[in-house]
């Protein structure tokens, strides 16, 4: 069989996953070794062919000292010599990952990403190259293997992903750090929903992914580039080096053919997790519905789900409220499953400030932590509050402190206006507040109560017992009212609970007062000693309308 030249495979690679678009500016990180190095003179020699643009880009890390100065020597006067511009800059890689208290790996990644993404922004480019080869897809792999991937994680490195950092948000994992799982939703189609939605970052293409570093060794020499060697490629104090010079080498003992089949399950599971992906998307809108930065799980739907399913969805849920699924691992997603069949009021906490806490029925994924309100039940667990997630779905506005309510006339909330009349008790069709007595002795799912929330509230009382001066304000440690039909006194805290009104809405619930009591939680329930009765000769009526 006759062998094909890398050009010709490279080339092809490039075609059959459409890496390319004829004249678009495509930025390649050059780092001065052979497998950079060996892209960078493909495409320089492929452009007017490809009709692209280039530009070079090299971060020198100052880890290595002179020999770092001599690699940004040896990548500048190569750019100039095939009359291609550049973009070089240094980092103090060393302090950033102090500040960072990550790895130097790490530390590396993220500095150089965010500058490939403002190189790539600088020039207009959208599609930044980088020189993985092969032999970086084996070992990804393998590295996901020993830290316990699930089958995502098995991918391996994509031919084009979304970009690992941009700037100071991160997109997703680095592909050479990628520790999980969590870093290949972000190469399928769920991590392309959520970027739809954000527009972040760039692209990565990955030309040489089938070809290995011989082969990129070999072209060098053959075209007399001379490229640079990182002597820390050599140093076994790194994970990705022990793995290439150690476990591989042995793992090869027993089967000759081991980067065969490594990569064989990587096309497995690339077709396994894609195929789930596009499941799990197709049953979104069925199990899952987001406000803002949260996202809301029917638990009773989802629960009846394959946990495969679960496992997808649940990524799902955390790419479209984080942008990326970065340091999102198969415990945490675990953790997330078994918080559908916990008692309300539970919550986790996972990287990157999301907590997740239980509902009646639904699990919330929200995009920042709360702290606990001070004075809670701890069966209850501890609430997020509406100040600090002002993205939760509960229609009302967080009050701060108290308001008067003119009484008669209209007060204006955030979003929200009150208005405030009287009316002599003969002119009133109507004397009880059914939406609060009605909503109190059903079970409605959280987000119906919200879709009943965004119409008007209204109620009435007996003047006489509320009297004109009238405050609202948020709940309070303490707060008791006598919920209409009750001949007792009953905890707030307690009504809420039994009321079934959802965690992350309780401090933005409004609570009308008079001088001496409650007389109202809004959207659920009046006081009873100020209900309209037969001995009722004006009527208070109150109108909560959400004017946004």
């Amino acid at each position: 069989m006759e062998k094909v030249s890398l050009e010709s495979r490279v080339k092809d690679f490039i075609q059959r996953h459409n890496l390319l678009s004829p004249k678009e500016t495509l930025v390649v990180g050059v780092s001065g070794g052979a497998d950079s190095v060996c892209l960078f003179h493909l495409l320089t020699r492929w452009r007017e062919e490809l009709k692209i643009k280039l530009h070079v880009a090299h971060l020198n890390h100052q880890l290595r000292g002179a020999e770092s100065e001599a690699d940004v020597r040896y990548v500048a006067e190569l750019a100039s010599s095939l009359g291609i511009p550049s973009t070089i800059d240094r980092q103090d890689v060393a302090i950033y990952k102090d500040e960072r208290n990550c790895s130097i790996e790490e530390a590396a990644r993220e500095l150089r990403y965010d500058f490939l993404a403002k190189v790539a922004n600088d020039v207009g480019a959208n599609r930044v190259a980088i020189g993985h080869t092969r032999g970086d897809h084996v070992e990804t792999i393998l590295m996901h293997i020993l830290r316990g991937t699930g089958t995502s994680g098995l991918r391996g490195l994509e031919p084009c992903s979304p970009f690992p950092f941009c700037h100071s948000e991160r997109v997703s994992q680095s592909p050479e750090q990628s520790e999980g799982e969590e870093s290949h939703i972000a190469q399928g189609k769920l991590h392309e929903e959520s970027l739809k939605a954000k527009n972040l970052g760039p692209l990565v293409i990955r030309p040489l992914l089938d070809i290995t570093r011989e082969e990129t060794s070999n072209y060098c020499r053959g075209y007399q580039l001379e490229p640079r060697i990182d002597s820390s490629n050599l140093s076994l104090s790194f994970l990705r080096n022990r793995l290439r010079l150690e476990l591989l080498p042995l793992l090869r003992e027993y089967n000759p053919k081991v980067d065969e089949a490594l990569l064989r399950l990587a096309e497995i599971a690339k077709d396994d997790s894609s195929f789930m992906e596009q499941q799990a998307l197709g049953l979104w809108n069925e199990v899952a519905r987001q406000e803002g930065n949260t996202v809301y799980l029917d638990k009773g739907k989802f629960n009846a789900l394959p946990v495969a399913l679960q496992r997808q969805l649940l990524r799902l849920a955390t790419a479209r409220i984080l942008g990326n699924t970065r340091d999102i691992e198969i415990n945490h997603i675990e953790a997330l499953r078994s918080l559908l069949s916990k008692p309300v009021g539970k919550r986790i906490s996972l990287p990157h400030g999301l907590v997740c806490w239980s509902e009646y029925n639904e699990v919330a994924i929200a995009g920042l932590l709360p702290s606990p309100l001070k004075g809670e039940d701890e069966g209850e667990g501890r609430k997020p509050q509406a100040k600090q997630l002002p993205f939760l779905s509960c229609p009302f506005p967080h009050l701060h402190g108290e308001l008067s309510l003119k009484v008669p006339g209209e007060t204006c909330l955030q979003g929200w206006k009150v208005i405030a009349s009287i009316a002599p008790v003969f002119a009133v069709s109507r004397s009880l507040e059914h939406f609060a007595s009605d909503h109190s002795e059903r079970s409605e799912e959280s987000h119906n109560v919200q879709d009943r929330l965004r119409e008007t509230i209204s109620a009435e009382f007996d003047l006489h017992q509320t009297g004109t001066e009238l405050f609202v304000r948020q709940r309070q440690p303490g707060d008791r009212f006598q919920p209409l039909g009750m001949n007792m006194p009953k905890k707030l805290q307690d009504f809420m609970v039994d009321a079934k009104i959802p965690l992350s809405w309780r401090d933005s619930i409004p609570i009308v007062c008079s001088l001496g009591q409650i007389i109202w939680v809004v959207g659920w329930r009046i006081d009873d000693r100020v209900k309209v009765t037969d001995t009722t000769r004006q009527i208070l009526r109150l109108e909560f309308i959400n004017s946004l």
